[in-house]
């Protein structure tokens, strides 16, 4: 799994690529908790998906907890590019209620403060 991530303004985008499972979802947990503790200023979060394969429940389990994270502090979080196959896993998870979908960056960006 590759995992990059840029911050514009009060948003950290973060780009995966690969599976988000019971192995990786360690070190997805650990570099956005690190962004998140390292800026105080972000209120939301924008998962760029276009290039993950698989998400398991360990998976969902780390975005879910981002979100508790998040929402503690008025945040919420947004994915983009999302496949169809994934999007149904987010649906059947339930995540859907909580996580806004968006085509590309510009679109969640632009929601961001909503």
């Amino acid at each position: 799994m590759l995992i990059q991530t840029e911050r514009v303004g009060a948003n950290l985008i973060v780009t995966v690529e690969g599976e988000l499972d019971l192995v990786t979802s360690p070190t997805f947990r650990e570099v956005v908790d690190g962004k998140l503790n390292h800026y105080d200023a972000i209120k939301h979060l924008i998962l760029d998906l276009k290039k993950v394969e698989f998400i398991d429940s360990s998976g969902l389990g780390v975005i879910l907890g981002r979100f508790r994270r998040l929402n503690q502090l008025g945040g919420k979080i947004s994915a983009i590019h999302v496949s169809d196959q994934i999007k149904r896993v987010l649906q059947l998870s339930g995540l859907l209620k909580v996580i806004e979908i968006y085509d590309d960056r510009h679109g969640a960006l632009e929601n961001s403060w909503r």
